[in-house]
């Protein structure tokens, strides 16, 4: 047994080389979840697992778990989530959904904001059919965006709170009135740290297009502040853009890295099979 994982970016990435047959072996998974950790976004190039090896794979590493409530980064329907309890990603008819998956085309973390429950520890994707244009997910650190912080910067933020709010994400993807209100309708507010010290120590950054508002601040000047951290987060030191080819596997981070897909044709067929670890660290 042989597990090969090289660093993609110096802050970001790394692609895993593993056999499909050694990949329930404790050595790797062991090496996964500390890789995970530490580089935020790993690539499996071209793995081609089936859903049964997706699943078995995702159980290896944690405890699995399925959102079916409908909210961003959730945005799962009863009708998108197959027999082996996996969520298809798809712009595809069958999805009832799909102003979620437009959010997704928006900078934000599967969960993270607006559930009660430990938000996803990691988010595992498989590519199933792709679009001829467009469909490239990019990754942001937000642990090595926090890092590389000025000290002054850090001092700014490291107590702020800031309101989350699902309608706060989905309010780009909305054209009508009856659309806003029937957001405004299923709307979700939390509110949460900006800077998340997990109980290994590390820092990163709660934001995306979940973030409405900083708890205390004027309206205006918070959301300045928001933007320019998601900006920071998204430079090219920070950001890793991943072209997808069928079968590939990609793992990522779900409690330091921000993720986008970016946006392609709603006809293309394009399909992604989703599965999630549980967290098991509370948001503050």
């Amino acid at each position: 047994m042989s597990i090969e994982i090289k660093p993609i970016k110096k802050h970001v990435g790394a692609t895993v080389h593993v056999g499909r047959a050694d990949l329930n072996k404790s050595e790797v998974t062991n090496a996964v979840l500390e890789a995970v950790e530490e580089r935020g976004v790993l690539v499996f190039p071209q793995i081609n697992l089936t859903d049964e090896e997706q699943i078995a794979f995702t159980d290896s590493l944690g405890e699995r778990v399925t959102f079916k409530n409908g909210s961003l980064g959730a945005h799962n329907s009863a009708q998108n989530i197959n027999s082996q309890g996996i969520y298809k990603v798809t712009l595809d008819p069958s999805n009832q959904h799909p102003e979620y998956v437009f959010g997704t085309f928006f900078w934000h973390m599967d969960g993270m904001p607006v559930h009660d429950i430990p938000p996803p520890k990691a988010t595992l994707l498989t590519a199933r059919r792709l679009s001829a244009k467009g469909g490239q997910t990019q990754f942001a650190s937000t642990a090595a965006a926090y890092e590389a912080l000025p000290d002054e910067e850090k001092a700014l933020i490291d107590n702020l709170r800031v309101v989350h709010s699902i309608y706060a994400a989905v309010l780009p993807t909305l054209d009508t009135e009856e659309e806003h209100e029937k957001s405004r309708k299923s709307e979700v507010r939390r509110e949460r740290p900006l800077v998340w010290t997990q109980s290994t120590g590390r820092k990163s950054l709660i934001i995306g297009h979940t973030a409405d508002r900083i708890v205390g601040w004027p309206v205006s000047e918070g959301r300045a502040l928001l933007e320019r951290l998601m900006e920071w987060s998204a430079q090219p030191d920070f950001m890793y853009s991943h072209e997808w080819r069928e079968g590939d596997l990609v793992i990522w981070n779900n409690s330091g890295v921000l993720h986008r897909v970016i946006p392609y044709d709603r006809n293309s067929g394009r399909m992604m099979h989703r599965t999630s670890l549980a967290g098991v660290e509370a948001i503050a």
